[in-house]
């Protein structure tokens, strides 16, 4: 069955977005290296003066047999060649030669990447309409600030989670957008108290809601593939759109278990498993093109790579070529030429073998990491709910238990929680107040307050990671904050 035409969506543009031109001068850009054109129409440094003839990589060799956190050896080590011409390297295929890479122009990023990028979507989410486009980015948090000058104007709101990146929600607010917080539990979103909260909507409803679905930030949720289903059909109801922003996608494990024989079993250990394990996309769900999904290297390979790719409706992509033409113009040549350089030499299979071995490494740190918690955290007054994907996990904590909470601390969890903040520093170990990453906007008018959540009114969490350390300081580090509780506690 041939699949559906996304919908028009282009009444929830922005104004900006909107009365963007195309650049004639980009137009223009399609004669380039034409046969038979000489081209004298842009100010194009010729690439001979490039002074990078040839960039070269030591990479690991897939199937990675050694793990993908070894040291690579000479026999385990492939090695990539990027040249500054293509006839100078006749032995690798589909490279971005660094005389391509290096100039202007392929805001959409350039073709070879951006055809693996497209294998790769389709491979894992299989976009359930035809005329969907994938373009290049540098990065998700770029992508999220062209994809909120795309559709909000100054005073708009949009739906954020109760919790949210504090560094997203820093994005919107400097851009004069409300964030409205959804209510969640540890397992995302709550679709009812979403339904309700629309429902009961005064004004223009938003046009957006902003969710990191798996492996959330800071609370390191991972929401169903029912809650998706049921979330997708409310956006479907009341015309808005979804912003999936994806860094940690891949970083989904096994559930968590004391049982050594059960951690070893749960293993996933074939390409099918692997993805079939993956919980659905919305993306994946999206049938009339309202999804906007913000996808990126960041967690699965590097940082400092500075290259994401953002996925949706292809009318609504060419807006956001046109901000990016104007703005970051394309992410860097290096990265392009190696990244794909990459890609090509492990192919879909090695890729898939990496996001593999990355996901057996992220099931090992967290179990470590809560069988810390289990160990040292007093049980007394810490709860906590171990995370499916991502990076990130929560420890609640029982304010109204504290010795001081009715008489020093005038029954305000804020001051029990920095207290401890503070007396984990004493002891040396830093984790991040829960309260940092509270969406707080309020839109105009105001909305009818859904009712509190009584369970939630004196705890308070703290977000850990144990991506960003050894495993044998993360262990001592949870033992620090551990202590830290106890020695506020008084247990």
């Amino acid at each position: 069955m041939s699949k559906p035409e996304a919908k028009d969506l282009s009444h929830l543009l922005s104004e900006e977005a909107k009365s963007r031109k195309n650049s004639p001068l980009k137009a223009a850009f399609k004669y380039y290296k034409q046969p038979g054109m000489t081209f004298l129409g842009g100010g194009l440094p010729l690439s001979d003066y490039f002074p990078f003839n040839k960039v070269t990589a030591d990479i690991p060799s897939a199937p990675f047999p050694n793990g993908i956190g070894a040291t690579i050896s000479d026999e385990d080590k492939s090695v990539i060649e990027v040249y500054k011409k293509a006839e100078m390297n006749k032995a690798e295929d589909k490279q971005v030669e660094l005389s391509r890479s290096l100039q202007y122009g392929h805001t959409e990023g350039h073709t070879e990447i951006i055809d693996f990028l497209k294998e790769h979507t389709e491979q894992i989410h299989n976009v359930p309409y035809k005329d969907w486009d994938l373009i290049a980015s540098v990065g998700n948090t770029q992508s999220w600030d062209a994809t909120l000058r795309s559709f909000v104007t100054r005073g708009d709101s949009i739906l954020v989670e109760e919790y949210s990146f504090s560094s997203a929600l820093e994005t919107a607010h400097a851009q004069g957008v409300n964030t409205i917080p959804v209510p969640m539990d540890a397992k995302g979103i709550l679709p009812e108290s979403l339904e309700k909260q629309l429902d009961q909507w005064v004004g223009p409803k938003p046009k957006l809601l902003y969710t990191i679905c798996t492996g959330q930030n800071p609370t390191g949720s991972c929401i169903s593939a029912e809650r998706r289903k049921a979330i997708y059909e409310l956006a479907c109801k009341h015309d808005f759109i979804i912003i999936e922003d994806e860094p940690y996608y891949f970083l989904q494990m096994e559930e968590y278990t004391t049982d050594e024989k059960k951690r070893e079993n749960n293993k996933v250990n074939s390409h099918d498993e692997f993805v079939k394990a993956l919980v659905p996309s919305y993306i994946s769900l999206d049938v009339e093109g309202r999804v906007i999904r913000l996808d990126s290297f960041s967690k699965v390979l590097a940082p400092g790579l500075r290259f994401g790719w953002i996925v949706g409706q292809a009318k609504l992509l060419e807006r956001f070529v046109r901000i990016h033409e104007v703005s970051i113009q394309c992410p860097s040549g290096f990265t392009q030429s190696l990244t794909n350089a990459l890609l090509q030499k492990w192919g879909h299979k090695g890729y898939l073998d990496w996001l593999i071995g990355l996901r057996a490494e992220y099931t090992h740190k967290r179990d470590v990491a809560i069988d810390a918690v289990n160990k040292y955290f007093p049980k007394e007054v810490v709860t906590f709910v171990p995370p499916v994907a991502g990076m990130f996990f929560t420890t609640t904590i029982d304010a109204s238990k504290h010795p001081k909470f009715k008489t020093e601390f005038n029954e305000d969890p804020l001051q029990v929680e920095n207290a401890i903040y503070e007396q984990a520093l004493k002891q040396g170990c830093l984790m991040i107040p829960g309260s940092w990453f509270k969406t707080q906007g309020e839109s105009n008018p105001p909305q009818p307050e859904l009712p509190e959540n009584p369970e939630n009114k004196n705890t308070f969490f703290f977000r850990g990671t144990y991506a960003a350390v050894p495993l044998d300081q993360l262990v001592i580090g949870l033992e620090k904050f551990g202590k830290a509780v106890k020695i506020e506690y008084g247990l």
